[in-house]
């Protein structure tokens, strides 16, 4: 099966909204088994939704729309669409009083744009919206489905999950698609794809997919395949176990588990500690542990020492080797993880000092330079990164990755 994406709206096209939605639209499409062979953003105008509904029933058998339903006078999928599929707005009476009660939780009187949210087309299956007002819509013509979902994306999954997956895999009686992921830390795409290429050519041999999804210090491998006869699952967990020999600890995690999260579990499961002295990273690596729940069960706390004054005044670094060795070098690093973890009495301690840029490189220590060390009571261990990338983002958010990978490899694995 082959579907295509529309999304609607003209924040999309001037660059103020991103487009989230297409991109998870067409992931969990792909693990249903249908296949989206093209993405289109348009404007807010009747005659390009009606133009991009027809180009793309000439290609698809799914056409997903998003956008443009809501209760302001510039939405205007929902009239559109009552054109297209040559149909009218009727009062739907279980959806106004769904909204009634939405509006009366928050002590909110329903005005008549809200209640023209239950204004749907006569010929649509109405697909619920539980988180918000605008319904999705379903539609058949000529075989085809179309589905027209609001553009918020907490909205839009929800429908799409409780609502339009299932539907579709009803109605349409689609194969049974294995994925299986791999997260991997470290290697570039470029010698991982040399260090695997035996395996993956087997891995074609036996009729399944491998795809790289790259992204700063990290590479996901996804093997994917059809299961016609109910032997592929079998299969893929033979090769990631083969995968598993080969790449040895740059394997993390599996599916969509997190590095933090991965980290945050073996703290748990270990009954350790952690605290950090931060400085180029900026308190980044305390934001990731942070954002998992359950995280002050390890994590006790850190110190964002980004000036000297402070690496020396509140860490107790030592001045002279600051002045002799700069503030990115190991001997500093190496005294930030030692003393802020017998500060706050911790098993373990993280410390980074690097140069972000990108301003601020030398020809000894180039942008991109970064220090990190990990601190236990029974050794530390410092490390140094020349990260290729000239922006500082970039080299913050994989420096501070980094500095937890070194954690796991070298203490809790």
């Amino acid at each position: 099966m082959l579907a295509e994406i529309i999304t609607i709206g003209d924040e999309l096209l001037i660059g103020q909204t991103i487009d989230t939605n297409s991109a998870w639209i067409g992931e969990q499409l792909s693990l249903i088994g249908i296949s989206v062979q093209q993405i289109s953003s348009i404007t807010d105008n009747e005659q390009h939704i009606i133009k991009a509904l027809d180009t793309a029933s000439d290609r698809a058998d799914i056409i997903i729309m998003t956008g443009g339903l809501g209760p302001t006078k510039d939405d205007i999928t929902k009239h559109t669409l009552c054109n297209y599929f040559d149909t009218e707005l009727e009062l739907n009476t279980p959806i106004l009083e769904r909204l009634k009660a939405r509006y009366a939780a928050f002590n909110v009187p329903l005005n008549e744009a809200n209640r023209a949210q239950a204004m749907l087309p006569k010929s649509c299956t109405v697909l619920p919206n539980t988180r918000g007002s605008a319904s999705g819509m379903w539609f058949e013509k000529n075989g085809k489905v179309y589905i027209s979902l609001p553009g918020v994306p907490y909205e839009m999954k929800g429908i799409l999950s409780d609502e339009g997956f299932p539907k579709l895999v009803q109605h349409f009686q689609t194969p049974t698609v294995l994925h299986r992921t791999i997260r991997t830390i470290g290697i570039p795409e470029s010698k991982l794809a040399e260090r695997i290429e035996d395996w993956e050519n087997d891995l074609k041999e036996k009729g399944l997919s491998l795809a790289y999804l790259p992204s700063p210090g990290f590479v996901r491998l996804r093997i994917s395949g059809v299961d016609h006869d109910g032997t592929k699952s079998r299969i893929i967990e033979e090769k990631v176990a083969t995968l598993l020999d080969l790449l040895g600890d740059a394997v993390y995690g599996f599916e969509k588990e997190i590095l933090e999260e991965v980290i945050g579990q073996l703290l748990t499961d270990q009954n350790k500690t952690i605290s950090l002295a931060e400085s180029c990273t900026g308190g980044t690596i305390a934001k990731l542990l942070t954002n998992i729940s359950g995280s002050s069960v390890y994590f006790k706390g850190g110190i964002v020492s980004y000036a000297n004054e402070i690496k020396i005044n509140v860490l107790q670094v030592s001045a002279d080797d600051i002045k002799t060795h700069g503030a990115v070098s190991q001997t500093v690093v190496e005294q930030m993880a030692t003393n802020v973890r017998s500060m706050m009495e911790t098993d373990y301690a993280i410390s980074t000092s690097g140069i972000a840029g990108p301003t601020g490189g030398t020809k000894d220590k180039p942008v991109g330079t970064i220090w990190m060390a990990v601190s236990s009571a029974e050794k530390t261990v410092a490390k140094k990164y020349l990260l290729p990338y000239n922006n500082r983002a970039r080299n913050i958010i994989v420096a501070a990755n980094y500095a937890l990978e070194l954690l796991r490899k070298e203490f809790l694995i």
